[in-house]
């Protein structure tokens, strides 16, 4: 038992053996001094004690109710992103007759890492015996939550007993990273003009003239694509698909190793997170082939691939993924070794400065891989040593530095100078 469910008992003790005493008083005073007064103190006491007793059938034992929530300023079916607030409403309902002053609802956010957000609120039941509450939720962070048990509490109108129910209705949600939508990068289309043994179709790449099959009409088509054979057979408006030119598989590679555990490097990895969901979110609406190279305690690689669902397992994973990379970037990619494939298009997502990361520039070059960097810039630090990216930009080899999520945009088109 917690020590606060026998602080709670010991508490009740003592009322009820304050009544008693109480009582025991009115009771020698009724029958040794008598009278009206006495008597009519007595019958007080007593009706006062029937209704104490009564509260134990208030029927808030048996309560029930329904929630619903939605993400604050979000359509109710639209993605919660983290930094987000939800909007929660509960409906509570009290079965019998018995009068309640006021009801105090309780409500627990469990976080998938085992952190708990308690909300405590109250009503005053209507005629029906129901009545409605609402919260927000501070900002949260990215992860998976549940509701559980909802506890309703009421009180007698002298606040000396307590009577406590509760009802389930259980719900999870996934708290996403935030993302920014990203313009028209041309990043993804470097490895154009370089050999790459393995591509996929970009709706962002270049059209051949190469016919390559039937798709759904669009909005501003011009007259020229639309395919009118398949449109009079269909009776829907159908354009024609052309082939496009390749495009390079692209690998996002996430750093997981935090040098600290201050806050300013939780921040950074946070941001790098991010970052990753940014480039998913971009390369998913252009169909381009990402995969996802993450390395911590474990190693997990999602290999390139088109489509929602590569999306949708990569976002997963982001919701979930922790700073627990026990050796920095470069020893962590010795790691895949085996598994990262050549001819693709990396993004290195990285805080980490100096020899980490001229070292592992250097062996995704060997490795076949056409290496980019995305660098976590701290917010704290205004200037360092700038050596190593001037050695890494020497090479051939894309430097962006972002120290804020709403910077990668106009980063990745030059307009920001680091």
């Amino acid at each position: 038992m917690s020590d606060n469910a026998m602080e709670a008992k010991k508490a009740k003790r003592i009322r009820w053996r304050f009544i008693a005493f109480v009582y025991g008083c009115s009771l020698f005073y009724f029958l040794f001094q008598g009278g009206k007064t006495a008597f009519m103190l007595f019958i007080i006491l007593n009706l006062l004690l029937v209704y104490l007793m009564l509260g134990r059938w208030s029927g808030i034992s048996k309560v029930t109710g329904s929630r619903t929530y939605q993400a604050h300023g979000v359509s109710p079916h639209g993605p919660i992103s983290s930094g987000g607030a939800l909007e929660v409403q509960l409906n509570v309902k009290i079965p019998g007759y018995f009068p309640l002053p006021y009801v105090i609802v309780r409500d627990v956010l469990h976080r998938h890492n085992g952190q708990q957000l308690s909300f405590e609120t109250s009503f005053v039941p209507n005629w029906k015996r129901s009545g409605d509450v609402s919260y927000r939720t501070p900002p949260l962070t990215r992860g998976e939550y549940r509701f559980r048990d909802t506890e309703c509490l009421s009180y007698d109108v002298f606040g000396l007993f307590e009577h406590a129910g509760t009802f389930r209705r259980e719900a999870v949600f996934s708290v996403l990273p935030q993302t920014v939508p990203l313009r028209q990068w041309n990043g993804f289309q470097r490895g154009i003009r370089g050999p790459y043994s393995h591509a996929a179709a970009s709706r962002s790449a270049k059209e051949t003239t190469q016919i390559n099959g039937v798709r759904e009409y669009h909005h501003g088509d011009r007259l020229s694509r639309v395919h009118w054979n398949a449109t009079a057979k269909t009776g829907e408006w159908k354009s024609k698909a052309f082939e496009r030119e390749s495009l390079p598989r692209t690998l996002i590679i996430l750093d997981r190793y935090a040098a600290s555990s201050s806050a300013s490097a939780d921040e950074q990895f946070e941001l790098a997170v991010s970052a990753a969901a940014s480039f998913m979110e971009h390369g998913s609406r252009d169909d381009t082939a990402i995969g996802l190279l993450s390395i911590g305690e474990r190693v997990t690689m999602l290999p390139p691939k088109s489509g929602m669902e590569q999306r949708n397992m990569v976002m997963k994973h982001l919701t979930f993924v922790e700073a627990d990379a026990p050796q920095p970037i470069y020893h962590s990619l010795q790691l895949a070794d085996s598994i990262v494939e050549p001819g693709s298009f990396a993004l290195l997502i990285s805080p980490d400065t100096g020899s980490q990361i001229i070292q592992s520039m250097e062996w995704l070059s060997r490795k076949g891989v056409t290496p980019c960097l995305i660098h976590i810039r701290s917010a704290e630090k205004i200037s360092g040593n700038v050596a190593w990216k001037k050695i890494v930009e020497s090479r051939g080899w894309p430097v962006y530095e972002i120290r804020q999520l709403q910077e990668l945009p106009a980063a990745l088109e030059g307009s920001v100078i680091a």
